[in-house]
């Protein structure tokens, strides 16, 4: 992890990841892909660097060790404040901080943070220039362009302000943002992916590091960009369907050490989580509410997606729950 600039090794985590998105990749979901894959990169949700000065830090940075290799994304535009956040993931252990700027919500653009900030190339910089003063590695993840400002030179120059600045490493989404008109789900889909351009960037800068995102929804479209660039992130098709990526520490990482490879696994791999969480007064449902997409495509499934959101609602639940999902799977070999 956080090798900076020149050549990753070929079991580097970031080789691959699994990007930050709201209401899915918090604690709980990296658990749950922990059972599919030990070595690839995880990202928390993104967390304000406001709130992080503000608020309970406990309840937004406390993850279970298992979780590791874990990158902490942050969002926010004050260099102070960003300082203080990647002081704080050193001190949690964290493996990397990422901040956001590629965002394009309404809600955090009036922040002035996320995708907005592309337009703030010399700002950014001294964001980064204060979270690098800290001891872990600065990872910016952002878009190929934003409205007008979608030239190729716009996006080179962005990306030597940001290197210059002590950036490790860059999390490309091959898309442009359009800051109005689309919503976010909007900008995930409508403007055109443009994966040669971020292939441009690795020919043209070899010395730096480029996570390609955006549109890859098989292993197979994964190993496609491997050759190209230093790491490939997926995002809503390692949530909607985590079981598709069992192989990943085979095919990507060269290792077979462990890898859940049915739902009813990956269910027996997480009761020892559950037991700990309830058993410090954490509610089943949080967790249950991410094993939904565990399951798909087979007979059955929505009833047993069903009967675990019954069972799983309920204040009491706890790890007898998901034992008897598992059984239940089993007994349907799943």
């Amino acid at each position: 992890m956080g090798e900076g600039h020149g050549q990753p090794t070929a079991t580097a985590a970031y080789r691959f990841s699994v990007a930050p998105m709201m209401d899915c990749t918090d604690r709980h979901f990296r658990v749950l892909m922990r059972q599919i894959t030990r070595h690839s990169l995880l990202y928390t949700e993104m967390v304000v660097a406001q709130a992080l000065h503000h608020g309970r830090r406990d309840s937004l940075l406390d993850f279970d060790p298992c979780e590791k290799p874990l990158a902490l994304q942050v969002g926010g535009d004050d260099p102070r404040l960003l300082a203080e956040a990647a002081q704080l993931a050193a001190a949690w252990g964290y493996d990397e901080i990422n901040l956001n700027v590629g965002c394009p919500s309404e809600r955090v653009q009036k922040g002035r943070f996320g995708a907005c900030l592309m337009a703030e190339p010399a700002h950014l910089a001294r964001c980064v220039e204060a979270m690098a003063q800290g001891p872990l590695p600065v990872t910016v993840k952002h878009r190929i362009g934003i409205d007008d400002q979608d030239s190729y030179a716009e996006l080179l120059a962005f990306v030597d302000t940001l290197a210059s600045a002590g950036v490790a490493r860059f999390s490309v989404h091959a898309r442009k943002a359009w800051l109005s008109g689309l919503d976010p789900k909007q900008n995930r889909t409508i403007p055109p992916l443009r994966y040669d351009l971020v292939h441009r960037l690795k020919r043209e800068r070899p010395d730096f590091l480029f996570e390609l995102n955006g549109g890859l929804l098989e292993l197979a479209d994964c190993q496609a960009q491997l050759p190209h660039v230093d790491g490939v992130m997926v995002g809503r098709a390692a949530y909607d369907h985590p079981l598709r990526w069992a192989s990943v520490d085979r095919d990507l990482f060269g290792v077979a050490d462990h890898q859940a490879t049915s739902a009813s696994a990956v269910l027996r791999g997480l009761i020892p989580y559950v037991s700990r969480w309830c058993e410090g007064g954490g509610r089943l449902w949080p967790i249950a509410r991410h094993l939904v997409h565990v399951v798909e495509g087979v007979a059955g499934a929505r009833q047993w997606r069903r009967q675990l959101g019954e069972a799983a609602g309920v204040r009491t639940a706890g790890p007898e729950v998901l034992e008897q999902a598992a059984v239940t799977l089993e007994q349907a070999g799943l």
